[in-house]
């Protein structure tokens, strides 16, 4: 049997799953302390339960085929402020030169309270007989002046890179660790992204040494398959591009949980709850793609794309605040910073006598509930006690606790408030709705989610504390991961090679479209991706003059569909009726291509008492398995093929394009081949949306059957 491997290392645990590759089900799992203190550093823990996991569940080295970990050390090394002092080489020449030593002065960037990234400038007159004396005098006074770490900035890097990469190569002469802004970013903008580069190479030095244990431990273990490492985008990565572009692996522990949602419950639309015990990270997934930004590191705009996960201060452990002995707020504060235990973890004929008694586990924090009992027992009144006794958990989850102890624990503050148990914890549960459903709603409306369409996907040990009550307040369906107390740890197992290139060009042509696409792609080829299951998604900002490609893929042997078990046609439009609240009898296929089926319905509007009657057209692109992979609210849809996809697209483009004062507004524009689905959305131009579906279906019989599938913006 064939192995995949994931490894998560948390702030508190380490922890390994390995996973089934023909069917993604799980084998086992094993956790140890997180190894902060040893002499190998994180990658002690790492090691340790990797022949923890192969031991336990008689794993050979030669059947691993896929092993990756993700890691919170570099997000960690920036919250602690264990950076290195990171010296910045400024290249320029006179006027141009003056304006750049200007934007690549960092200074000293505060990552928290009394924690600071510090930088030294050092400006180098390109215009010098000998470049390269002068480039290796700035390095010395730098790390005269304390730097470990160096980056090399440049105006216009990106267009001509060659004395940024040529002074990075001096670095590896000198025995130094550098960063070339360009190799950060393909974006103008030199002040941002010089900062971004600083932030890479302060964690460059902890991070090489962390990386090359890790492989070296690995590949001692006898396994063949390259360790990968999670990014902090979903995807994975190399461990020379780790090496490279550390910065990568900021936030990669949320990430790690949105994959496993992705990948493991095959999540089209939705938003993902991962609940831990004192927080839940809440990211958005749509059209089955995780939702990016750039990240802030300081404060401080970098050219990073990271998941975007908002987190609230509400998870399992969650305390109660109460003012007078009643109960006014749940969190932020919880039972593991007050060093309380859980009272729905305790057993019941331990809660003898329990009295309500007010702590403030920080100085300054507002009253929580604990618990005193005639035994000397004090427990905290808990997120998880109120959800078990408000009949929220159920038996099989992780957060399935002694409902009696509860109960028993919780009437003294019943009593106070004058209500049942029940109610108590239902009035403290709707608290923590409140601040949840608050960023739920802020996701949802910055992404154009449909409410209606939206599921909520409940992750971590905590998870069914939180998203059952959440998704029934907000009229929301909602179920929790399978393995929901892993599913980071999968999610790891099971993740996509995936990178991004993003490059600034005013104008640009079909040629710099498809340049930047195959750039992407080649990238993601370059970190393991399987050639042939890479997609590239492009998108032309022309406000900003950004060309975005996206690159996602397979590792190598997983780019069969192991999991596949067909559903009969009629199952497949059940999917879609309950998906849509409507008949089966109500729906038609406008086109199939052998892999998908695009089903649609004519929805029936009345307003103005029912004088304006609208009639809108959803789609749901369902594959033989019976997950919807693309949904949209209406949607003009043409069953064609690759020879003949120009002229119904044109016909399309005809009857979709709107033309305004802001100018002209393309729709957005889906080709479907087979089960891959080419998002041609966001070009500018119908010749765009061509030249780069050509791109995509080169190759292919001009009878191949396609799918094609077409929203007005406003309609996405």
């Amino acid at each position: 049997m064939k192995v995949r491997i994931g490894i998560d290392v948390g702030g508190t645990f380490t922890d390994a799953v390995a996973i089934n590759n023909e069917t993604y089900e799980l084998i086992g799992s094993v956790k140890a302390p997180t190894t902060h203190t040893a002499k190998e550093g994180v990658a002690a823990g790492i090691v340790e339960v990797l022949h923890k996991v192969m031991e336990q569940y008689s794993i050979k080295p030669e059947d691993v085929t896929f092993i990756a970990h993700g890691t919170t050390q570099a997000t960690n090394a920036l919250l602690e402020g264990d950076v290195a002092r990171v010296g910045v080489v400024t290249l320029g020449q006179g006027i141009q030169g003056a304006k750049s030593r200007s934007d690549t002065t960092i200074g000293n960037i505060e990552l928290a309270p009394g924690k600071f990234l510090n930088s030294e400038n050092n400006y180098v007159d390109t215009s010098s007989q000998n470049v390269d004396q002068a480039i290796r005098t700035a390095l010395e006074t730098l790390k005269n002046q304390g730097c470990t770490s160096f980056v090399a900035a440049e105006a216009f890097s990106v267009d001509d890179p060659a004395r940024e990469n040529r002074t990075v190569e001096l670095c590896k002469e000198m025995g130094l660790p550098g960063t070339a802004t360009n190799d950060i970013s393909k974006l103008y903008g030199l002040k941002i992204r010089t900062r971004t580069a600083v932030v890479n190479a302060s964690i460059m030095p902890k991070m090489l040494e962390a990386a090359t244990m890790t492989d070296a431990s690995i590949k001692s273990a006898g396994i063949e398959s390259p360790l990968m490492v999670m990014r902090c985008d979903g995807g994975v990565m190399t461990v020379d591009e780790v090496r490279n572009r550390p910065i990568l692996t900021i936030l990669s522990g949320p990430a790690a949980g949105v994959a496993g949602a992705l990948m493991y419950e095959k999540l089209t639309d939705g938003l993902f709850f991962e609940v831990g015990g004192t927080s839940t990270d809440i990211s958005c997934v749509k059209d089955g793609k995780v939702m990016i930004r750039y990240a802030e590191v300081g404060g401080h705009k970098t050219y990073l794309n990271s998941l975007d996960v908002r987190t609230v201060g509400i998870g399992g452990g969650s305390m109660v605040e109460i003012k007078n002995g009643k109960a006014v707020d749940m969190g932020p504060r919880s039972a593991h910073i007050a060093g309380l235990e859980y009272e729905v973890y305790t057993p019941a004929e331990k809660i003898v006598d329990p009295k309500l008694v007010a702590v403030r586990p920080m100085e300054t924090d507002p009253e929580y509930a604990c618990i005193e009992c005639a035994n000397g027992v004090k427990v905290a009144l808990t997120m998880a006690g109120a959800a078990n006794l408000a009949g929220y958990v159920r038996e099989e989850d992780y957060a399935f606790g002694n409902v009696e102890a509860a109960r028993k624990a919780w009437k003294p503050l019943a009593d106070n408030m004058g209500c049942s148990v029940e109610e108590a914890a239902r009035k403290a549960l709707a608290f923590a709705a409140a601040k949840n459903g608050k960023v739920a709603r802020e996701l949802m409306r910055d992404y154009g989610m449909d409410p209606q369409h939206t599921v909520f996907v409940g992750g971590g040990g905590g998870a069914a504390t939180v998203v059952p009550h959440l998704a029934e307040t907000m009229g929301h369906k909602f179920r929790i991961a399978q393995n929901a107390p892993v599913i980071s740890t999968i999610g790891v197992a099971l993740a996509m090679v995936r990178d991004m290139v993003e490059r600034s060009v005013a104008n640009p042509t079909d040629a710099d479209i498809i340049s930047v696409r195959r750039e992407a792609e080649q990238k993601a080829i370059q970190n393991g991706a399987a050639p042939g299951t890479v997609e590239v998604s492009v998108e032309v900002d022309t406000q900003k003059n950004i060309i975005r490609a996206i690159a996602v893929g397979a590792t190598e042997l997983r780019s069969k569909d192991r999991m596949k078990k067909e559903m009969s046609e009629d199952e497949r439009l059940g999917v879609v009726a309950e998906n849509l609240g409507v008949g089966k009898e109500e729906l038609h296929i406008e086109a199939r291509n052998g892999s998908m089926m695009a089903v649609q319905y004519d929805r029936k509007q009345k307003k103005l008492f029912g004088l304006i009657k609208k009639v809108t057209k959803p789609l749901r692109l369902i594959d033989e398995e019976g997950v919807i992979r693309l949904q949209k609210n209406n949607a003009l849809v043409r069953q064609t093929t690759v020879g003949g996809w120009q002229q119904d697209l044109k016909w399309i483009l005809e009857e979709l394009t709107e033309y305004n004062d802001g100018g002209t507004n393309l729709p957005n524009v889906y080709v479907v081949l087979g089960k891959r689905i080419i998002d041609l959305s966001g070009m500018q131009t119908g010749e765009q949306i061509i030249s780069l579906g050509n791109v995509e279906l080169a190759g292919y019989e001009d009878m191949e059957p396609l799918i094609l599938a077409a929203t007005r913006r406003v309609d996405a």
